[in-house]
């Protein structure tokens, strides 16, 4: 859940409750919404600021009947399938397929990519557009390539202009405008921070939306046991995260598979979200106990956001 969707929430509504004595009682969806499957463990970037290149994951690659399983058992739940997760998709050839097959009957099935665009080819943009996705997030950290090689290492940026324009030129004037939500964002860094307003200008007359973000750590990044944040979480409620092997886990941004919390190969998805161990990790976030979690004590994610709304009564 996004912290704006979290905002959102009717606080007066019945929540479900971790436990009795929860200092916080988080609105946890009967069964996710969001669903992020790593079909592959690879990227054809070395950015520094990402633990991506430190994955080793066996097998590299998701097998087809753990991927069809995933869509297959949630088939008309209204889930956003997310074919990623620490990876750049488009190393994963087999995406259009995976769209498809997603899209194929299920009206409520929406697909959702975040790429780093350089792998955009014609030939794939079309496709994915053909296949029905729904959105497309592309991430160019930089106006330069002064200021964007340095962050996204190993990537052309000229390359990336080009095929990031292109392809929002066929959904321009193809007629997917009004079918599939384009953004394209930007880590703001202090590198590139005075290109901002320019970047905006630029990009904004050329997709749906322009969005600048901050950068943010990953859990086990350097942070201290004191920098754990002791407070909720919001990526737990309606969120689930698979990995190439068909395993869950608690969060998307659990590298290193210190939180698993099921398999898909042999429980169902539905089996998963409500197994022993979610229900007990929820539980703990919803006192506030990140640092009882292994994952979770190294995570100062939302020490920001504001729960207050979601405050126990001790009822």
């Amino acid at each position: 859940m996004r912290p704006d969707a979290a905002i959102r929430q009717n606080a007066s509504h019945p929540l479900p409750a971790g436990t009795a004595q929860a200092r916080w009682r988080m609105p946890v969806a009967e069964r996710p919404r969001f669903i992020q499957l790593e079909t592959v463990t690879k990227c054809n970037a070395k950015c520094p600021f990402c633990p991506q290149n430190e994955i080793v994951r066996d097998p590299t690659r998701m097998p087809e009947a753990t991927w069809k399983k995933i869509v297959d058992d949630t088939r008309g739940w209204g889930v956003t399938y997310r074919p990623f997760l620490t990876n750049e998709p488009f190393v994963d050839n087999r995406m259009p397929e995976i769209v498809r097959y997603i899209k194929e009957n299920d009206p409520t099935a929406r697909v959702e990519f975040n790429t780093n665009g350089e792998l955009l080819t014609d030939k794939l943009g079309r496709e994915l557009l053909e296949a029905g996705v729904d959105i497309m997030r592309i991430s160019v950290d930089g106006l330069s390539r002064e200021t964007y090689e340095p962050s996204r290492v190993g990537i052309d940026f000229d390359r990336v202009m080009t095929r990031v324009q292109a392809f929002l030129d066929v959904w321009d004037h193809e007629g997917y405008r009004d079918k599939v939500f384009t953004e394209v964002r930007m880590i703001e860094v202090p590198e590139n921070a005075h290109e901002v307003q320019a970047y905006r200008e630029f990009w904004g007359p050329r997709c749906s939306e322009v969005v600048i973000t901050g950068l943010y750590q990953w859990p086990w990044t350097g942070q201290k046991p004191e920098d754990v944040v002791l407070r909720p979480c919001l990526k737990v409620l309606d969120e689930m995260f698979f990995y190439t092997n068909g395993k869950a886990t608690l969060c998307c941004w659990d590298v290193h598979e210190k939180a698993v919390i099921g398999d898909v190969n042999i429980q169902s998805v539905q089996e998963i979200w409500d197994g022993y161990a979610a229900t007990c990790l929820r539980a703990l976030l919803d006192d506030g106990r990140r640092d009882l979690i292994h994952l979770c004590s190294r995570c100062n994610a939302y020490g920001g956001f504001d729960f207050g709304k979601f405050e126990s009564a001790g009822d």
